[in-house]
């Protein structure tokens, strides 16, 4: 008997803007070629051909510039590599002397991690005016000092923001003296910034103006006050301050218009001091400072003309009355700032400066996931990060969409966001603003707007408005990215969009299942991000029918194999686990199934990852090694490459696991017990007594899995003697008396039935002890006794009663309709158990009589999935003759009579149905 089990999928208004000729109808005119033009691509202007390429990323630049010789030397042209972003790209000395040619007049560079650091010099970029770098955690004094020395006509330095702990004032110095023309330095998580070290900045930097120690351990307060052309200044973060010391020097700074002080320690008085008594002051921006925001006492009311940023205060009111019109809401501040034609400078300094502070503290507080902070992150926060996403500065544009795919997680590791929040972001238009930042061609945007996407994905409102508004097409489009970071944040979103039924078939039309599959062989090795999430959205697109059809003809059976096969890390192991367990569910409407096991290594990989440390790949390849075993090829196969073994070493082991593993180990083993070879070989090599213990669970998938392996190994008299000497009986007496799922409790009843047909009596041995054959006699009362007890739940007296002297169509069908037990209709029984349930109904035991005509009533039920199959096995046995005797004998029992003539009339439904040529559908009868 087996049962196949589908895969759990993890639970986890259209407004279009319309192109400039959507309105264009497309005629045939427009596609096919003329023979006598053509269009000479190289011939363009100059200037279309370079305007083309700075719409491209610098992989497309260089491989549009290598198509001929013109394009090649525009594509040179040192005015398309003013600036580089180099943080996706594995830069490294090689690549960076192939990139010097073209950096003469590089004026911006962005890189990430020590090892680009390092090479930054070999770019011979000696107009470079501005660095931004980050996981700079390795970065050392040497190398900053380096790069400093090589770039004297540097601007402005930011690295952060993560900790730069190894840097310390001795680079800050050098700085100093190397960079004259500095005009701004942020530094985030140093440990000690010296007296020394920022007088060498006051001395040397005549023109810095902002400056930032952003999460520092000790700050030389006195010395920031000798900072006389600083404007902007943030020691955000910072935790050991003398706010006294400080307020007395800062006050005094004559251009000091804007402080950050956010996540500090900082207190009213010092607040009250800076706002009241710097004359320049215009801006103090203190997001997420506790001793401020605890003291009941403190008013930011009384600082006119100036303006508070806090978690208690209005911000968005605050900046705008940074402007002269009042007219504008509030909210729109930024909107009505940048679209000004007339700006006053210093203001736009300052807008500047507040979009790159905010933008950095919300995302600080947000990856803090600190409590209490829900009605700002509703009221502000949300509106701020969506505002703040529409800059025209590039890195807070990214930081903004980081924000908003990390405050809405309230637990990162089970996936788990705030629906109050993810709706807030879906009401202000956030869905679209992410989109367009998605279509951007800056890779770094393109990567944290998926990711943000993804994250507002695991809301089904949310998942909802991101398909109605395009965002499939986008993500699948992105999953092609040959940007790994990009690629791997789409897979996140296609895979948490895939949860959802509704959107499984439009991820498939939209290319997404090639593009999922591809992404598993472009990088195989060492980008284990990528596969998870690739397998995790292949797997919930698996299992869906067609679009498990549209996985294996895309090459996703050869694609997850090869992952599971030799991929390391457990967590893309698990999703090609699932995968592959979602594809072989579908063994009735495609060739899923087979094909999977046809698959080189795919079994024995399967049987390999059952012997993982991880529960997780544990149980998703015991699910797909259950699935599979459907299939008669693949239940041999498996047990060929150890897996009877590997599933009862699994089964023993997993007293103690999730009910999810128990389940699915318990059932895999069921699945191989199919096989009479199997079944032998499972009660050989131990696998009943762990069986039993699963039982005994209190859940009720295991009970039904156990019973069913119990059920398929207690049809060998050998097994079911082992069955009676492990205490199995009370076991599976205990299910059939209180479980919860009338399937364990309708095939634990079967198992019983089996084991005390007479058939175990005959195996047993002539030389057994008198206490062994008593215990065997007392066991088989229990059994009988609740098999008796469990037919009667269901037979109502009075329908039983009326049944006994009318055979009318109407009193069988109330008596089917009682007795029915919808999910047994997934059962599939051999000839061979068919043929043991007639032969029951001839068993010298009444109860056992009954039991078999329940049975077979359950197995031909017209509706069931293999009803039909098995009304055929009885047609072609001659069965009938025997069940007509017995419904026409005084010897039975009456229920077993009854459900006779129920079985009789089923097979006489199937019968006429197969003659018609017709699919069987459920009747009631």
């Amino acid at each position: 008997m087996s049962r196949r089990v589908r895969q759990r999928v993890e639970e986890k208004g259209k407004n279009k803007v319309d192109s400039p000729s959507s309105d264009r109808v497309i005629g045939d005119e427009d596609l096919a070629p003329k023979s006598e033009e053509y269009v000479d691509w190289t011939s363009l202007p100059y200037d279309s051909v370079l305007h083309l390429f700075t719409r491209l990323n610098y992989r497309d630049r260089a491989s549009l510039a290598s198509t001929c010789t013109t394009w090649r030397s525009l594509g040179a042209s040192s005015c398309l590599w003013t600036s580089l972003d180099l943080r996706v790209h594995k830069f490294n000395l090689s690549m960076a002397a192939s990139l010097a040619t073209r950096c003469a007049n590089l004026h911006k560079v962005r890189f990430r991690g020590v090892d680009s650091a390092d090479a930054l010099i070999n770019l011979r970029a000696r107009n470079l005016v501005e660095i931004s770098g980050d996981y700079c955690r390795k970065i050392t004094d040497a190398t900053l000092s380096m790069i400093a020395a090589r770039h004297e006509g540097l601007e402005s330095l930011q690295l952060g923001p993560d900790f730069c702990e190894r840097i310390t004032s001795d680079a800050i110095r050098v700085i100093a003296f190397c960079c004259p023309r500095l005009k701004k330095l942020r530094l985030s998580g140093m440990k000690d910034v010296s007296s020394e070290a920022i007088e060498s900045l006051a001395k040397h930097c005549p023109q810095l103006s902002d400056l930032g120690f952003l999460d520092c351990l000790n700050i030389n307060e006195e010395a920031l006050g000798k900072v006389v052309s600083v404007r902007y200044l943030s020691v955000a973060g910072t935790t050991n301050m003398n706010w006294k010391v400080a307020a007395d020097n800062w006050e005094k700074l004559p251009k000091l218009t804007a402080l950050d002080v956010s996540r500090t320690s900082i207190d009213h008085i010092a607040v009250s001091r800076l706002m009241k008594s710097s004359q320049s002051l215009k801006v103090l921006c203190a997001l997420n400072c506790s001793v401020l925001e605890e003291d009941k006492s403190f008013s930011s009311s009384g600082f006119k003309g100036k303006v508070l940023l806090a978690l208690f205060t209005d911000n968005f009111d605050g900046i705008a009355s940074l402007f002269a019109d009042k007219s504008k809401k509030p909210k729109d501040v930024f909107s009505y700032w940048r679209d000004l034609t007339s700006k006053d400078k210093s203001i736009d300094e300052m807008m500047r400066w507040i979009e790159w502070i905010v933008s950095h503290t919300l995302l600080r507080i947000a990856e803090s996931n600190l409590p209490g902070l829900n009605d700002f992150w509703l009221n502000q926060g949300a509106a701020l990060l969506l505002s703040l996403m529409q800059s025209s500065q590039e890195d807070v544009q990214e930081r903004a969409a980081t924000g908003l795919a990390t405050f809405i997680v309230v637990d990162d590791e089970n996936a788990s966001i705030d629906c109050g929040r993810a709706e807030a972001v879906m009401r202000d238009g956030g869905i679209r603003l992410l989109l367009e930042l998605a279509k951007s061609w800056r890779e770094g945007l393109q990567s944290e707007a998926a990711k943000a996407i993804a994250n507002l994905s695991v809301n089904a409102k949310v998942a909802k408005a991101v398909a109605e508004e395009g965002g499939i097409s986008v993500l699948a489009g992105l999953a092609k990215s040959m940007n790994r970071l990009v690629a791997e944040e789409a897979a996140g979103g296609l895979w948490n969009l895939s949860v959802g039924e509704e959107h499984k078939n439009a991820i498939t039309q939209a290319g997404g299942v090639k593009a999922l599959v591809e992404l598993i062989f472009r990088w195989p090795n060492g980008c284990d991000g990528v596969l998870e999430r690739a397998a995790g959205a292949l797997a919930n697109l698996a299992a869906d029918d067609k679009c498990s059809t549209e996985v294996a003809r895309a090459g996703g059976v050869h694609a997850l194999v090869m992952l599971a096969r030799k991929c390391k890390y457990e967590g893309a192991q698990e999703q090609a686990a699932r995968a592959l367990a979602n594809l072989a569910a579908h063994g009735d409407s495609n060739n899923n199934n087979a094909a999977v096991g046809q698959e080189a290594g795919a079994l024995e990989a399967l049987v390999q990852l059952t012997k993982s440390p991880h529960e997780g790949v544990k149980q998703e390849a015991a699910g797909a090694l259950w699935n599979l075993s459907f299939d008669d090829k693949n239940r041999e196969s498996i047990a060929a490459f150890g897996g009877v073994e590997a599933l009862v070493a699994l089964a023993k082991s997993c007293s103690n696991a999730s009910t999810g593993l128990q389940e699915r180990a318990a059932g895999a083993l069921w699945g191989l017990s199919v096989s009479e070879v199997n079944s032998i070989a499972i009660g050989h090599e131990g696998g009943i007594p762990p069986l039993i213990a699963l039982a005994r669970s209190e859940a009720e998938d295991v009970h039904e899995t156990a019973a069913g392996a119990l059920w398929n190994l207690a049809f060998n008299p050998g097994n079911a003697l082992r069955i009676v000497a492990e205490g199995g009986v009370i076991a599976l007496v205990n299910l059939c008396l209180s479980s919860v799922s009338k399937m364990a409790r309708f095939m634990a009843a079967l198992a019983l039935a089996y084991m005390f047909d007479g058939r175990m009596d005959d195996y047993a041995t002539i030389g057994e002890s008198t206490s062994k054959s008593v215990s065997l006699e007392g066991a088989r009362a229990m059994a009988l006794k609740h098999i008796d007890d469990f037919i009667k739940t269901f037979m109502e007296p009075q329908i039983f009663a009326a049944a006994a002297f009318s055979c009318a169509p109407s009193m069988l069908a109330q008596v089917t309709e009682k007795a029915r037990i919808p999910e047994a209709g997934h059962l599939r029984c051999s000839g061979s158990e068919i043929g043991r349930f007639v032969t029951m109904l001839r068993n010298p035991y009444p109860v056992l009589k009954a039991c078999a005509a329940f049975a077979l009533l359950q197995f031909t039920i017209p509706g069931g999935r293999h009803a039909m199959h098995h009304a055929s096995l009885m047609q072609s046995a001659g069965e009938a003759r025997v069940l007509r005797s017995a419904a026409a004998s005084s010897q039975m029992p009456r229920e077993a009579k009854i459900f006779a003539k129920i079985v009789l009339r089923n097979l006489e439904h199937h019968q006429a149905e197969s003659s018609k040529g017709k699919k069987v559908s459920y009747l009631r009868i």
